[in-house]
Order: C-alpha cells, then sequence, then structure tokens
C-alpha cells in the first residue's frame, strides 16, 4: 500500500488550476493594445487608398447610362 503522506494538500490537477492565480490582463494588454494600433493604422491606410482611386471609365459610363 503506497503512502500518501508525501502528497497530502496537493490536490488533483484539477483542483491545482482551480486554485491558480488569474494570469494578469496587464501584461498583455501593451501588446495588444500595440498590435490593435497597427491593425487600426493599416486599415485606415488601405481605406484611404480606396477611396483616392481613380474609378475606371466602363463603371463611369455603366453609371451616365443610368440617368
Amino acid at each position: 500500500m503506497a503512502d500518501d503522506s508525501n502528497n497530502a494538500g496537493i490536490g488533483t490537477p484539477e483542483d491545482q488550476v482551480k486554485d491558480a492565480p488569474a494570469p494578469s490582463k496587464r501584461r498583455a494588454a501593451a501588446p495588444a493594445a500595440k498590435e490593435d494600433a497597427h491593425v487600426s493604422q493599416v486599415l485606415r491606410t488601405v481605406y484611404e487608398r480606396a477611396v483616392n482611386e481613380d474609378i475606371p471609365s466602363e463603371m463611369l459610363d455603366l453609371l451616365n447610362k443610368l440617368d
């Protein structure tokens, strides 16, 4: 028969996970904010390029036919 006195108070792995401190969100917030800012900047750049593109003449011809 095994001696369980060495394992007293350890608990199951599930208990250890439950009792573990929650991960700090402050450490991850700075890199996530940096990534969000980068994604926002890229999206703005793509949007500005799309808005500033010339409208193809074929599209303008079709629009003129709607009048």
